[in-house]
């Protein structure tokens, strides 16, 4: 009988334990762990040897930081001789330019070394003359750039260059010690004649050396900070206008979209009240017209009169709704003629003075309209005015040329947005296209409504 014993004893051939199944994702994250452990060190020491590019930056920077201060140097002593009938500008133009060339090698400086492009200096619109004289905003945030990096870069230059050099010294004591009589070296602070003080001074030395590169690099850090606030573009204030330029265009979407959907709203609650009453009685008094026609002629023929005389008032509301959207006026003779008729129908006193010499864009031109005639209409109907003007003009700027629209009354003043005087919608309406509106309306001293629209080439139809 066999037995459990005998079954544990007997000659079984058994297959040997099997080994659990190797899991190669485990095998591959142990792997790749450390590889990166050991990539660290490399990455660190290739970072390392990277850095001497900047301090070899430093020897450049030196001599830029010496002309910029003979070019800050000449601008003051320009600016101070200005009284001097004009003879400060031989000096001081020069500077300008010359700082504004500095610049221009600042930034070839800075992408050589240290592989960062600061970008080019932001365009600014100014006059003719003024960017012949270096007197635009470049060349004077240049000067200014030459003003601080005349002490900036000198200062961190000469302290980059004595560290080295200090710990260049300090790793050469025990080589020269063995020269030195009586084995002793005389050091910047203090001397050495011992074998501990060889390594100490050795050690120090090489500490030196090896973080001259990090030191470096944080100053040439501060080299593309200053380049990038007055010479380039700042990445960081690049988004923050993006961001605010973002939430802008959002808010102002939404308000033109429900300036929109209000309009839509106006137009269609005029015509039910106005011509679509007047047709629906039209159609009435025609029909009662034809049951008549053969019964009693003069009834039906005083229904057509009455029915023809409704029919000119739908066609007088119909033009009056049509001028609440585009005037014909606007659209056949341009923005002045349909301002100088808005005046003229207006119930007070309006003086116009217009400065415009070409077709707008009708996107702009509409826009302008409406808000020409929504002041006017607050000015009728809330301001108590006696009598208003009107000023249309092209207002010259550095972000390009402007339609500046500015209406004046001489009523009670205190207009407040959002009281129902309107302003609500004109800020809509202008916030839209990026213009600017602003309301100067203290208690008793009339109202000034300033607003500028962006010109825009004129686009067919």
């Amino acid at each position: 009988m066999m037995t459990l014993s005998s079954l544990a004893d007997g000659p079984w051939d058994l297959p040997p334990l099997a080994q659990p199944p190797r899991d190669d994702a485990d095998g591959q994250t142990r792997q790749s762990t450390q590889s990166r452990q050991h990539s660290r060190p490399r990455r660190a020491f290739d970072t390392w040897l990277g850095n001497w590019w900047s301090v070899a930056l430093r020897g450049p920077e030196l001599f830029l930081a010496v002309a910029a201060m003979i070019l800050a140097s000449l601008a003051v002593a320009g600016f101070f001789s200005l009284p001097a009938v004009g003879t400060g500008l031989l000096l001081l133009v020069p500077a300008l330019w010359g700082a504004w060339g500095l610049g221009r090698w600042q930034r070839r400086l800075l992408l050589a070394f240290t592989g960062v492009d600061i970008g080019p200096s932001p365009a600014g619109a100014t006059q003719t003359w003024r960017r012949v004289l270096g007197l635009d905003q470049p060349r004077l945030a240049a000067l200014a750039w030459a003003g601080l990096h005349a002490l900036w870069g000198l200062l961190a230059s000469v302290l980059v260059l004595v560290i080295l050099t200090e710990g260049v010294s300090l790793l050469s004591v025990p080589l020269v010690a063995g020269w030195a009589p009586d084995g002793e070296v005389n050091l910047l602070v203090m001397s050495v004649s011992s074998p501990i003080g060889y390594a100490a001074a050795w050690l120090v030395g090489f500490a030196l050396v090896v973080g001259t590169p990090w030191l470096a690099r944080g100053l040439a850090s501060v080299d593309i900070a200053l380049g990038r606030w007055l010479l380039g573009v700042d990445p960081q204030r690049q988004l923050r206008e993006m961001s605010q330029r973002v939430r802008t265009l959002t808010t102002t979407r939404e308000e033109t979209v429900d300036s929109v959907e209000a309009e839509r709203r106006r137009i269609e609650r005029d015509l039910h009240d106005g011509p679509q009453q007047r047709l629906v009685s039209i159609a009435m008094t025609l029909g009662l017209a034809r049951t008549q026609l053969d019964t009693d002629p003069a009834a039906a023929r005083a229904l057509i009169d009455e029915a023809h005389a409704s029919s000119k008032e739908a066609i007088t509301e119909m033009r009056q709704v049509a001028r609440g959207i585009v005037p014909p006026i606007l659209a056949d003779r341009g923005l002045d003629a349909a301002v100088s008729a808005l005046a003229d129908r207006s119930p007070i006193p309006v003086a116009v003075t217009t400065r415009l010499h070409d077709r707008l864009d009708p996107t702009i031109e509409a826009i302008a309209y409406f808000c020409v005639s929504e002041s006017l209409t607050n000015i009728a109907k809330h301001a108590g005015a006696t009598r208003a003007s009107l000023d249309l003009g092209v207002a010259r700027a550095l972000i390009g040329d402007r339609l500046a629209i500015t209406v004046t009354d001489d009523g009670r003043g205190g207009a407040i947005e959002g009281a129902g005087s309107g302003l609500t919608g004109l800020r809509q309406r202008v916030a839209s296209v990026d213009g600017d509106l602003h309301v100067q309306s203290p208690v008793g001293g009339g109202t000034t409504v300033s607003i500028t629209l962006p010109l825009r080439g004129r686009r067919s139809a």
